[in-house]
Order: structure tokens, then C-alpha cells, then sequence
């Protein structure tokens, strides 16, 4: 194996774990996961009943926190 494999096979994409998947998810793809529109999503952010980080100017959802959201 060379150099340039492992570094293809280690490549990530922004916000995946090693194992590929997502850490966290942006207001539209949350509100597809719930089935509300992306307009009623930020209303929930704003109102602080779905979880959500805020990196810089960037609103996130996190992964874990919308399953927990859903499994309750």
C-alpha cells in the first residue's frame, strides 16, 4: 500500500466520522428528516425546542440530539 492510498482511504468529507456518517445535519436536511418545512424548522430553532449548535453564523443540528428527539 502506498502513501497515496492511505491517504485516499483516510480522506474524510467535512463533518463525517470515520465511519462515513454525519456528525451533524443542517436545518434543511433536519427538516426533511422530520417532515416540516425548512421555515418551520429555523421557528423551532428560534424557540429553542429543536437542539441545534451555532458555529460562527452557521446553524447545525446535531445528529444524536434529533434521534434522541425522535426516539422520546
Amino acid at each position: 500500500m502506498t502513501q497515496h492510498d492511505v491517504n485516499e482511504h483516510t480522506r474524510l468529507e467535512r463533518g463525517q466520522t470515520v465511519t462515513g456518517e454525519r456528525r451533524v445535519w443542517t436545518v434543511s436536511e433536519a427538516a426533511l428528516v422530520l417532515g416540516i418545512s425548512r421555515a418551520h424548522a429555523y421557528e423551532l430553532v428560534a424557540r429553542g425546542e429543536l437542539p441545534h449548535l451555532r458555529l460562527g453564523r452557521r446553524i447545525v443540528i446535531p445528529r444524536h440530539a434529533l434521534e434522541e428527539l425522535l426516539t422520546t
